[in-house]
């Protein structure tokens, strides 16, 4: 970002020349220029002073060829797969940017893929939209595709390090470049007379000039807008090599020369830096191939690390951030001749560390970077509408645990500091909590993990102000107090009073408290001018509660005789009949009863037989001369009843009986369940409230809402009177929630409890293919295919019901749903001609049924027996000694047939050959055969007089034994013939071939002249003039070559001819010499339960003896180990090692002239995940 710093004296002197000049405003438009002319070249010389940071970056970005921070050094040279590459750019806030990529596809048999990334691992093809958009172009004549990512209306958010990644098949490329978002250039005036602008007068107080015209000369003249921010002119210093000087630097210099050149990451700077050290000739001696720089893998994934020593037989160590690895079944250590490989299995974010191979006292280093896979929203927001004082509760949940995720608010992040908001996680589930919402938490709420985000719209509505107790009509005599008393729903609510339209103001006499929920207007002393409307208004709400207060005037007349007492009753008001008077619940209740009577008569209220004397509480009775009123305050259920008042004097008594009965909104209906569904439908009872609220119910209203939302639908704005209800548009497969209100006429019910959850599906189509299997005297056996049709419910299973021919009646046949597409109906009454049906169930019910069209009569049918005999068993059955053989043969037949099987004629032995024999099959079953197994068997199925049979033949093999007198017939040149005759044990099969090897007496060693030889005869050629041969020969049938084979009587001897054998003028070499090893056994560690071999190699004249030992001990014809000998390289294989067969072991080489041997030490690991499962 580059600042405009303006030279405060040239600033001065600029304004006082303007100040002067324009002194005389007649001649403005000379001054005008005259000012342009002086001040023009001034402003010129301004120019911005750079910042120090990017002005050192921008030297590095030109004198060298760094890159973006924190990234490797890449090349100017276009490499790879990409043609053109996107470069690093600045862009300017509130515009447009387009990067481009283009990627020659002549060497690729398919469509490259492209990535665009941000970051590490921000995947952007999934924000793409109005703000990020991608193009993709291909040229036919070029064979190059041309791929655009354009950010529309940059913001600041988009600055940073961006990636792009190219893969085709087995080849992958990629890119970085960086993002730097800049405020957008200021426009300067065009008009410079609009640069002529007064600012304000600094005194108010000012009087404006005459004539009126008060604004246009008032104020100072401001020119700041003319002076242009320009650059200021840096002079040019000597280009500096940061980097030679980094390199010739001692580490802990590093920082202070990056502050001094103005380098600001230090991470990227150590990555060059280690790069560019990298590139020096350095020769290893111990590393014919190094590490790669860097390695990357997947997290979950195995990796594997591989160097080139030069010398085989060197131990190397590896290295995790500077600590030494240990063997383990995550750690897997290989040593393959010159190969050291070290393998790490189910990578995590704890191996994304430093790595190194140590040979001595050289080292190669490596860095692995594990990537980890993005995290997804799995269950996303929903929009939230409360009221004012609700708490509010966000809840996703992701796909990893321990996942980080940012909540915003209208695009700002929220953080921890914020108290209003807390932020909690559980595992995979982050929730956003707000205790107590307002109307500034109104807006968009959006949460963002790596892999995704989800928005919720948050509406905030004030809280609806309930009246809990109204005011009332008072009537008071002269000199009493009256008090108006209410009772709202939120205790923090103000309000004010008034009287006939004007509001009250407060005295000594008039006092108005607020506490709590109640305020209270009291008049003490109170004056026939008091009488009037009464109006409380609470504070921002459009509510009022008026009352009347009545001024009573007392006119005592003398009345010289007594009066008896009479109970004068109004029957107006609320009052249903003249008897009986109707409180809302909650309500305030006050009646006024006018008494007379001379002298004043006593007054008594009675509910039934109980008398209510409370001057004060919620139920009180009031009572002046003329006057006694009955109160209840906030009327419940329990004030129900009849009441009776009775006035005494000594002249009389009268009385009178009313009933209150108190109404209420009824209880919530009961037992709301589902009754039955359909494919987007439901139907849905309830029971009516226990209690109608003491009005009858007019209807119910229904809502309902899918299971683990918060939003409830209404379903009905009309009341509806029923108690059942079927519920439409639904969406199949999805689970609902419903739940019902009482409506009568004081108002409407609390919801019911939720219904149990349910979901519309469609019962299935009708079964298919209805078939009849079988019928016997009392059964028939049924199958089926499944509906077409099944939809989201899926089948339980099958219900199965049959009927007489003629009748209606169906009997069910089975009690629960069968799962199989097939059944058996037993019970059933013979000779009878019986329809039959099927039905499919689910959880919508059943479906349509599938009926046989033709009654089926219950009798059994003769049945001619028959056996199926299987394909392969027509041909002869072959098997080798020691396998299993396993016939299964089908039949039918009704009645149920007699099975019997024979052997040659003869019955089969129970002891040798298992026969087992079901309804429909017969299995014969030999667990290891053996030759004698080996004939014709017969199976004989029969029903009274009527019989099938089959007959099948077993043939067991074995291998075979050798040919018999093998004898070489002839010799003549380099050609041998052979001839012998055919084994006396063929292995119970055809001999198919033969195997010709042969053997000179000096190596002793035998290879393969002929396979397969058809005939019991052969001519060997190509032999070696001079030798002795002898000639051994295997059988071969259908089992392989026999184990043993049959050596040759005499020799063949390859004369040589025609040469004249001249005595040596010289002393034949002696080549006879002692065993000597020339390549050591080495020390090795292996993990238990893995194959391992240890190599060693020897020499020596004549061919020594070899032996092993294990711990002093010579290892015999062990199976576990394998010796080999290949013309003296020896090999110990270890078939699976444990624990038991670590030790020291020992290779012994002896001959006539002397021995030698050679030992190492073998050591065996359990792996530790094994062993965490022992323990």
């Amino acid at each position: 970002m580059v600042h405009n710093v303006y030279d405060a004296r040239l600033y001065k002197q600029c304004y006082e020349n303007i100040f002067i000049k324009l002194s005389v405003l007649a001649v403005l438009p000379i001054i005008l220029l005259s000012l342009l002319t002086e001040v023009a070249p001034a402003i010129q010389e301004a120019q911005p002073v750079a910042n120090v940071a990017p002005a050192a970056a921008k030297e590095q970005s030109e004198g060298t060829d760094e890159v973006v921070p924190g990234e490797e050094r890449q090349t100017s040279e276009i490499t790879g797969l990409f043609v053109e590459r996107p470069e690093s750019a600045v862009a300017f806030k509130g515009k447009d940017i387009t990067f481009v990529a283009k990627v020659d596809s002549t060497g690729m048999l398919r469509k490259p893929n492209i990535k665009w990334l941000k970051g590490k691992w921000m995947d952007l093809g999934s924000k793409a939209g109005k703000h990020l958009q991608f193009k993709e172009t291909y040229d036919r004549n070029s064979k190059v595709y041309t791929y655009e990512m354009s950010i529309i209306k940059v913001v600041d958010s988009d600055a940073g390090g961006y990636r792009c990644e190219v893969t085709s098949k087995d080849k992958c490329d990629s890119w970085t470049f960086d993002v730097t978002v800049e405020a957008a250039e200021e426009t300067q005036p065009t008009n410079i007379l609009e640069a002529f602008k007064r600012t304000k007068p600094k005194k108010e107080g000012k009087p404006k000039p005459e004539g009126g015209e008060a604004g246009e000369d008032e104020g100072d003249l401001d020119f700041s807008v003319l002076l242009k921010k320009r650059e200021v002119k840096v002079e040019e210093k000597e280009e500096v090599d940061v980097w030679a000087i980094l390199a010739a630097a001692k580490p802990c210099d590093y920082e202070k020369i990056a502050f001094e050149y103005g380098i600001t990451d230090l991470r990227g700077m150590l990555k060059r830096l280690k790069k560019m050290k990298k590139f020096e000739p350095k020769k290893s001696d111990a590393f014919l191939k190094k590490l790669d720089d860097l390695y990357s893998v997947e997290k979950g994934k195995r990796i594997q690390l591989c160097v080139e020593v030069a010398d085989p037989n060197a131990q190397v160590k590896w290295l995790k951030n500077g600590q030494e690895i240990k063997p383990s079944a995550k750690y897997v250590f290989e040593s393959v001749g010159n190969l050291r490989k070290l393998t790490i299995n189910k990578c995590n974010l704890s191996d994304d560390a430093a790595y190194e191979c140590v040979v001595g006292e050289e080292k190669c280093f490596t860095e692995i970077f594990v990537k980890e896979p993005p995290v997804t929203i799995t269950k996303p927001l929903d929009d939230m509408h409360v009221v004012v004082g609700d708490k509010v509760e966000f809840e996703i949940e992701v796909s990893e645990e321990g996942a980080n995720v940012i909540w915003m608010k209208d695009g700002v992040e929220i953080t921890r500091d914020l108290t209003r908001y807390r932020i909690k996680k559980d595992g995979k589930t982050h929730m956003l909590v707000i205790n107590e919402a307002t109307k500034d938490d109104i807006g968009l709420f959006s949460v963002f993990t790596n892999g995704g985000h989800s928005e919720s719209d948050l509406e905030v509505e004030d809280k609806e102000l309930e009246v809990l107790q109204s005011i009332a009509d008072l009537t008071v005599k002269a000199a009493e107090q009256a008090m108006f008393k209410c009772e709202v729903s939120d205790e923090k609510v103000t309000g004010k009073w008034f009287k006939d339209g004007v509001e009250v103001i407060a005295s000594n006499r008039i006092k108005m408290t607020h506490t709590g929920r109640i305020h209270k207007l009291t008049i003490d002393d109170v004056k026939p001018e008091d009488a009037g409307d009464y109006t409380f208004v609470p504070d921002g709400y459009a509510l009022s509660l008026s009352a009347k207060l009545n001024f009573l005037e007392i006119k005592i007349d003398y009345v010289p005789r007594q009066e008896p007492p009479k109970i004068h009753l109004d029957t107006t008001g609320s009052m249903v009949n003249k008897n009986t008077i109707i409180v809302v619940a909650g309500n305030k209740l006050r009646l006024d009863v006018e008494i007379t009577g001379d002298p004043a008569p006593t007054v008594s209220w009675k509910k039934g037989d109980k008398e209510i004397t409370e001057a004060e509480g919620r139920v009180r009775v009031e009572t002046r001369k003329t006057l006694s009123s009955f109160v209840i305050e906030g009327a419940e259920r329990s004030d129900e009843g009849r009441y009776t008042i009775t006035v005494i004097n000594p002249a009389g008594e009268d009385k009178a009986e009313l009933t209150v009965k108190i109404v209420d909104v009824p209880d919530p209906p009961e037992h709301v369940k589902c009754t039955g569904v359909g494919e987007d439908t439901a139907t849905i009872i309830w029971e009516a409230p226990k209690f109608d609220g003491g009005a009858p119910i007019k209807g119910y209203l229904m809502e309902r809402k899918k299971k683990g939302s918060q939003r409830w639908t209404k379903l009905n704005f009309d009341i509806h009177e029923s108690t059942t209800y079927e519920a439409k548009k639904m969406i199949e497969g999805t689970l609902y929630e419903m739940r019902v209100f009482a409506v009568n006429g004081i108002g409407i019910s609390q919801p019911s409890a939720t219904s149990k959850p349910f979901m519309p599906i469609a019962p299935t189509s009708e079964p298919t293919r209805l078939l009849v299997e079988d019928v016997t005297d009392t059964t028939c056996a049924l199958k089926w295919r499944p509906p077409e049709r099944l939809g989201a419910g899926g089948i339980d299973g099958y219900i199965i019901e049959w009927c007489k021919e003629g009748e209606t009646e169906w009997v069910q046949a089975n009690e629960q749903p069968v799962e199989k597409n097939s059944y058996r109906v037993r019970n059933l009454p013979v000779g009878e001609k019986l329809l039959f049906r099927v039905f499919a169930v689910n959880i919508a019910g059943r479906s349509p049924p599938a009926t046989l069209q033709q009654a089926v009569t219950i009798r059994e049918i003769m049945e001619h027996p028959k056996i199926r005999l299987p394909r392969q068993l027509r041909t002869k059955f072959i098997r080798r000694v020691g396998e299993k053989v396993n016939l299964v043969i089908p039949f039918q037949g009704k009645p149920r047939p007699s099975v019997s099987w024979s052997k040659d004629g003869q019955p089969l032995d129970p002891k040798v050959v298992n026969v087992r024999t079901s309804e429909v099959d017969t299995i014969l079953f030999i667990r290891s055969s053996e030759r004698e197994h080996s004939g014709k068997y017969t199976l004989t199925v029969q029903i009274e007089n009527m019989e099938d049979k089959a007959t099948v033949e077993i043939q067991i093999v074995d291998k075979p034994g050798p040919p018999m007198a093998v004898t070489v017939t002839d010799v003549w040149g380099f050609n041998a013939a052979l001839e012998w005759q055919p084994p006396k044990d063929t292995g119970n099969c055809e001999i198919l071939g033969y195997t010709i090897q042969k053997a000179d007496l000096k190596t002793k060693e035998w290879f393969t002249v002929y396979e397969h030889n058809r005939r019991p005869s052969c001519t060997v050629s190509d032999l070696v003039m001079g030798n002795e041969y002898n000639f051994r020969i295997f059988s071969e049938n259908l089992c392989g070559l026999s184990d043993e084979a049959a050596v040759s009587k005499n020799k063949a001897v390859i004369a040589k001819t025609g040469l004249i054998q001249k005595p040596p003028s010289y002393k034949e070499m002696d080549m006879s010499r002692s065993p000597k090893f020339i390549t050591p056994l080495v020390d090795r560690c292996v993990i238990a339960g893995y194959s391992a071999a240890i190599s060693c190699a020897v020499r020596g004249f004549p061919k020594p003896k070899i032996v092993w030992m294990k711990n002093k001990m010579i290892i015999g014809e062990d199976p576990k180990f394998i010796m080999q000998n290949n013309q003296g390289v020896l090999t110990l294989n270890i078939r699976k090692p444990s624990l038991f067969d670590g030790g020291k072991y020992t290779c012994k080489a002896i001959n006539d002239l002397g021995e030698d041997e050679v030992e190492c030490k073998l050591e065996v690991r359990v792996a530790t995940e094994k062993v965490e499962e022992r323990k």
